[in-house]
């Protein structure tokens, strides 16, 4: 079975991407991770990539005079390596229309809430201090909004009366440790059709 490639971005510790760099190392799984790239040298993501024996890359947005030489560089090097899809796992970078332009439909970010409610950072957060009932995690494909790209899965969880900020956190990551696997899955097995905004599951 020929492997989808994912190039996976990421900036801080990579819990994420060690729970796809898990998920890659089934043979059943469809999709392998070609490179990791990280605009912070500190990342703990890097070392987690390889610790996995993966490629590993450091691109610091500081050695850029403006976004668009950064992502031209970001974007020659995902293409030299032959990604076909954009995994951001904790990416604190927002990209541009430029990026976005060159990657539709194969940029998929995750999210800590259900998507609409509470975009942008902090969304725990967010969710705890409003007093939702009920949130969850998103994965998405990236288009240049705001986390306002088509909705590829979701999982609601309750918030129980109780519940600390730190109970809350844990519980939404043990879910996108779940999720973002399952949503590459369907994605590199072309198991989604896109209708308009919307995405449904099935062969394409």
């Amino acid at each position: 079975m020929k492997k989808v490639k994912l190039g996976v971005l990421v900036s801080g510790s990579g819990t994420n991407l060690q729970a796809i760099l898990n998920a890659c190392k089934k043979s059943s799984y469809p999709a392998e991770v070609a490179v990791v790239i990280s605009n912070n040298p500190e990342a703990y993501g890097l070392i987690r990539a390889q610790k996995a024996k993966r490629l590993s890359i450091i691109i610091s947005h500081k050695d850029f005079e403006t976004r668009e030489s950064f992502e031209k560089v970001l974007h020659d090097t995902l293409k030299e390596q032959k990604v076909d899809y954009v995994i951001l796992a904790g990416f604190m970078r927002i990209l541009s229309p430029f990026f976005i332009k060159k990657w539709k439909n194969k940029i998929l970010n995750i999210h800590p809430a259900l998507l609409p409610s509470f975009p942008g950072t902090h969304a725990i957060q967010q969710a705890f201090d409003y007093g939702a009932k009920i949130t969850g995690v998103t994965v998405h494909f990236v288009d240049e909004g705001t986390d306002t790209g088509p909705i590829i899965l979701q999982e609601a969880l309750a918030i129980k009366e109780g519940t600390s900020l730190k109970k809350l956190e844990e519980s939404i990551h043990k879910i996108e440790h779940r999720l973002f696997p399952k949503a590459i899955e369907l994605v590199s097995k072309k198991k989604i059709r896109h209708v308009g905004r919307k995405i449904f599951l099935g062969r394409s």
